[in-house]
């Protein structure tokens, strides 16, 4: 009886997993994320498309098939044409402070000496505060009575109480990028380090021989071969910035007037009043801009994802 137990406990077999998730082929794997990219992707950008086909009324929310009449609004509609140059101006600025600064503090902290790891780490806190609660912090801290920010550049002269920053149609643009180059800032330290840490030490070594600058370094070696890191981080940076949104909808909300207003604070203020339709037209004109630009930077600089 003990022999026949111990053979039936050798022949059972052992615990199996389902054939689906032992076959080599990828689709199983690849069924989770396909189906989040079809719910959260495609099927907002098809049905956006469906809308932008559409004339929308308001008082009965009847969507009526007509093609060209959206298409034809944004063309003619002078906000668009204003809250697209404020997107751009807005992009460049932006994207230019943040890789010279992202460079130049990259430079720096550049070094295994004691504490710059620690300096390192420090620089990532600004990433992981939410944009939102970011843009309210700043909101305060420019406040024209009690921000700390504000008051400090009154004493200063070089502000007027008169004229507070947010305020003011010719710097609240000034004060809504003021929050965004602090928070993402680190981002492009982040992205110049780690090229920093991949170039190749010998040409280096060798211009360091040849007598050759700091400087001379920097400008001969250094940036020709971060030049394809740099190009990544513009276009990684540059789509993040043209569909700027939270920072200007909780400083200032597109004010003074029309001032800070870009093409997605433009379609989601369009959104909420109802026109659908219409803010999904300003929404594909702005992907448009986006596809189109990046393609033509990435055949122009040669860089693939």
């Amino acid at each position: 009886m003990v022999v026949q137990a111990s053979n039936r406990q050798e022949t059972r077999k052992p615990f199996a997993l389902p054939r689906f998730l032992t076959a080599e082929h990828p689709f199983p794997w690849l069924l989770p994320a396909t189906a989040m990219m079809v719910i959260f992707g495609i099927y907002p950008l098809v049905y956006a498309i469906w809308l932008s086909l559409h004339k929308r009324n308001v008082v009965t929310r009847a969507n009526v098939f007509d093609p060209a009449y959206n298409w034809f609004k944004v063309l003619h509609d002078e906000r668009v044409w204003n809250a697209l140059g404020n997107t751009l101006l807005y992009t460049v600025i932006a994207l230019t402070i943040q890789l010279v600064l992202g460079l130049l503090i990259a430079l720096l902290l550049d070094s295994d000496r004691k504490g710059y790891s620690i300096l390192r780490a420090l620089m990532t806190l600004p990433l992981v505060v939410p944009p939102a609660v970011t843009a309210m912090m700043f909101l305060l801290m420019l406040d024209g009575s009690f921000g700390v920010l504000s008051r400090s550049l009154y004493a200063l002269n070089l502000l007027s109480p008169a004229k507070p920053i947010l305020a003011n149609s010719s710097t609240a643009l000034a004060g809504v990028l003021l929050a965004d180059i602090w928070q993402w800032t680190p981002f492009m330290v982040l992205i110049m380090m780690a090229g920093l840490r991949s170039l190749p030490k010998e040409p280096f070594e060798a211009a360091a021989i040849d007598g050759a600058t700091a400087i001379q370094a920097f400008f001969r070696l250094t940036l020709p071969l971060m030049s394809r890191v740099i190009a990544i981080a513009v276009l990684i940076r540059g789509i993040d910035l043209f569909r700027i949104f939270d920072y200007v909808k909780v400083m200032t909300d597109s004010g003074p007037g029309t001032a800070t207003e870009t093409l997605t604070s433009y379609s989601g203020r369009i959104y909420f009043t109802g026109e659908f339709t219409y803010a999904s037209t300003i929404a594909l004109l702005t992907l448009i801009i986006v596809i189109v630009v990046s393609t033509i930077f990435m055949k122009l600089f040669r860089v693939k994802l």
